[in-house]
């Protein structure tokens, strides 16, 4: 980042409108402690004092509130001619700068790495998400020393900072109670944190965390929780409490909601609010958009609707009950987002209200991707079958549960077909950075006392990667030199703020690479040439990337990519190849990685259960996250309880994953209970024949995956003592990952259930003193 200088600086007051920003050079974060300047006396009286004084932001400095949302397409809200209502979009717009080309990386983790750093998302090494990690320098999900977050920097100059909800940038084998905890929000810069630290959670029973302590949610779905308006109530008391402590200084808020991301839950008032609206399919719905967004000025008037990938089929081709069960997919996701965008609302209403109101600029980012095509091409009502690579459900499995899409006993996803018609105008969706259907995604800026026009659109091409540069140069705040004794490399992002008086001032981005999973793309000066990989539905395999096609589009002339160039313009073609290739060599890029399940698996990745077959634990034990605990998915396995028990005890043993897909061992009417959950389409409930009697015991429960297969059927042993008790077969089992959000628990039940047989957390009543698993 280049040197401030004076005449930047009048120009700064000029551009927004006299606010008072006090722009200084800062060589390292954090700032040393002043220099004493006072006078050493023998006594008091003899003496001059001179307190270090705490930094303080710059005077006029304003609050800061970063909106991220998951999972949403170009073409899915109201304000970018979508059919979802987003009120509290449309309104900020309404004050504020809607931005048409502004871009993520494809995928969630990698998008919020460059929101936060600046930088390009392998750079920070994030080239995937944390749970696909490798060991290569752009994607081992390891947050650079060199790389301070933008937390970080603004904590530095003065700001009380704060993140709210989805974080997904710690490595996974440090998302334990051991720590580390330096790269948690906690240690990136954020004063306070309060959300879920993985890619999903679920909306109704989410594993929370406050700081780096794991909390229960404050009350149950039965009550009216939801996960969104929790989030949004956190940050209205976090904004309350900073600023009637002190309320000249300046907040940085990063709301970061896990919707719309699976599973798609919300108040079924939200849901109904669309039922019968998209009964004439994604290809009626997609045209629909398309013309909207003309009506609206959101694409030029000569952008061509770009056609249906083969692998789609048309809407029309589904029979009526198909179509009830696709319908009411959408439903439940306009639902989702619909509510989403009111929570927020009330989070910004309550900005307004407090001192600075007007002096916060709100950067509202309308998803970190492209809509998710991961819940395969039927759809499902338990992502989690996806996610193991079976798939969704049938449409008959799906239409018996309908009336509970979206609330707590399901976990849905709706089909691969609504992901491509909330792309519209463009081709393909998240996963697929090649296309701007992956990566375009709708931008409002909002700042009443710095941007002076009001419901304007700006249509310079930009990147996720400048939000960072943009919130430096509207703080007046330089990029360190040195953080926590580290040097730091030049960010790759540039500032947006140019865009906020001259609507059309000539673009600063001139060129950006993209590159998600072996699909890529690089822009330069008005052209795109792109790679496209394979369709990100199909989560497993590998494929050859010599045998990639090269496309090319002139896309100052055509906004949607409709056009492929690269048979007339081959020159063109190579020259944007080798710029690509430069990009990826000196950005980290390489090597790419096409895998997905595989990866998941990975034995190479650090983690404190790679190696280990014997896990031991003294008593109740909470949250053990999936990179700590044993992982028995289809893998032979006894668990051994030690406990005294009396006859009235009763609660859970050990469990593991929950209503989406696990296994639970407790203890209920002084019987000994096995429930096997197959991702809520089966559950195997095995049984003691005897009650147990009372006193210090030794259960078990011996796992036998009798097929021989991930997925197949097994058997499972309950023994008090040498003696058998009670044995049952299950005929299906979870292949890879029972979940990503519930967690592996001892003495009591964290987050939902794998058994329908109770609820809540089910705590044991009597004494556990000792648990042991000991894998095959």
């Amino acid at each position: 980042m280049k040197k401030i200088t004076s005449k930047m600086i009048c120009g700064l007051f000029s551009m927004f409108t006299l606010l008072v920003v006090n722009v200084f050079a800062q060589e390292q974060l954090p700032k040393p402690i002043q220099e004493f300047k006072g006078k050493i006396g023998r006594t008091y009286a003899e003496a001059e004092a001179d307190y270090p004084q705490p930094v303080k932001s710059a005077e006029g400095a304003p609050n800061v509130i970063v909106v991220m949302l998951d999972d949403v397409g170009f073409g899915q809200s109201s304000t970018f001619g979508g059919p979802v209502e987003m009120d509290n979009l449309d309104q900020l717009a309404d004050e504020g700068l809607t931005y048409t080309r502004f871009h993520t990386t494809g995928m969630c983790s990698p998008t919020r790495a460059a929101l936060l750093t600046g930088k390009n998302h392998h750079e920070a090494g994030f080239g995937v998400i944390s749970e696909l990690s490798t060991g290569f320098p752009g994607y081992n999900s390891i947050w650079p020393d060199d790389a301070a977050s933008i937390a970080q920097i603004l904590q530095g100059n003065g700001y009380s900072t704060s993140v709210f909800g989805k974080w997904h940038n710690t490595p996974t084998w440090e998302v334990t109670a051991n720590g580390p905890f330096d790269r948690w929000p906690t240690g990136l810069g954020f004063d306070y944190f309060y959300g879920f630290n993985g890619g999903e959670t679920s909306q109704y029973e989410p594993d929370l965390y406050r700081n780096t302590t794991p909390v229960d949610q404050p009350y149950s779905p039965e009550e009216g929780y939801h996960l969104t308006e929790d989030l949004a109530n956190d940050a209205i008391r976090w904004m309350k409490t900073q600023k009637s402590n002190n309320p000249d200084q300046p907040f940085f808020l990063y709301f970061s909601t896990g919707a719309a991301h699976s599973p798609l839950q919300a108040p079924k008032a939200f849901i109904d609010k669309y039922k019968g609206k998209f009964d004439n399919g994604w290809d009626a719905m997609r045209e629909e958009t398309f013309n909207r967004q003309k009506e609206m000025g959101i694409i030029p008037e000569n952008t061509k609707l770009t056609e249906r990938p083969d692998v789609l089929e048309a809407w029309d081709s589904y029979s009526e009950e198909e179509r009830k069960v696709l319908a009411r997919q959408m439903e439940v996701y306009a639902g989702f987002l619909d509510h989403t965008d009111h929570y927020v609302g009330e989070v910004l209403k309550t900005a307004k209200s407090l001192p600075g109101g007007e002096n916060t600029i709100v950067i509202y980012i309308v998803g970190d991707n492209g809509p998710s095509a991961e819940g395969s091409m039927t759809g499902t009502s338990n992502v989690y079958t996806a996610y193991n690579g079976l798939g969704g459900e049938s449409f008959e499995y799906q239409l018996n549960e309908l009336d509970e899409w979206g609330s707590p006993s399901t976990e849905p996803h709706y089909a691969v077909s609504w992901a491509w018609a909330g792309s519209s105008p463009f081709k393909w969706m998240k996963r697929v950075p090649s296309h701007f259907g992956g990566t375009r995604n709708g931008l409002v800026i909002s700042w009443p006392e710095g941007i002076k026009t009001k419901g304007e659109k700006r249509t310079q091409f930009h990147h996720v990667s400048d939000i960072t540069p943009t919130i430096l140069e509207i703080t007046g705040i330089e990029q360190p030199k040195m953080v926590k004794g580290f040097e730091q490399s030049e960010m790759s992002g540039v500032s947006m703020a140019y865009t906020f008086k001259e609507e059309h001032a000539k673009g600063q981005k001139t060129t950006q690479y993209f590159e998600i999973e072996g699909s890529r793309a690089i822009y330069h000066d008005g052209w795109v040439a792109c790679a496209f990989h394979g369709i990100p539905w199909q989560l497993t395999g590998s494929k050859d990337f010599d045998e990639t096609k090269w496309e090319l589009y002139h896309i100052e002339e055509d906004f949607s990519q409709a056009v492929d160039l690269a048979d007339k313009y081959p020159e063109k073609v190579k020259e944007l190849k080798a710029l690509f290739e430069s990009e990826a060599a000196s950005k980290d890029v390489y090597p790419m990685d096409d895998r997905f399940v595989e990866r998941v698996v990975n034995p190479d990745r650090p983690s404190i259960n790679n190696a280990r077959k014997k896990f031991t634990y003294y008593g109740v034990t909470e949250r053990v996250t999936n990179s700590a605990s044993p992982r028995t998915p289809s893998r032979n396995h006894d668990i051994e309880v030690k406990l005294n028990h009396k006859k009235s005890d009763e609660g859970v043993l050990v469990t593991d994953g929950g209503f989406e897909a696990g296994y639970s061992l407790y203890i209920k009417d002084n019987r000994l209970y096995y429930t096997y959950n197959f991702f809520d389409q089966k559950y195997t409930n095995i049984i003691s024949e005897i009650e147990l009697p009372e006193g210090d015991l030794i259960l078990k429960a011996v796992y036998d995956q009798v097929s021989g297969q991930r997925g197949g059927a097994a058997k499972v042993t309950l023994m008090l003592g040498d003696k058998v008790i009670g044995e049952g077969g299950i005929p299906k089992t979870v292949p890879v990952q029972y979940s990503a959000t519930s967690t592996f628990d001892v003495g009591k039940n964290t987050g939902s259930s794998p058994s329908q047989l109770y609820h809540g957390d089910f705590t044991y009543t009597g004494e556990i003193q000792l648990v042991e698993v000991t894998l095959q």
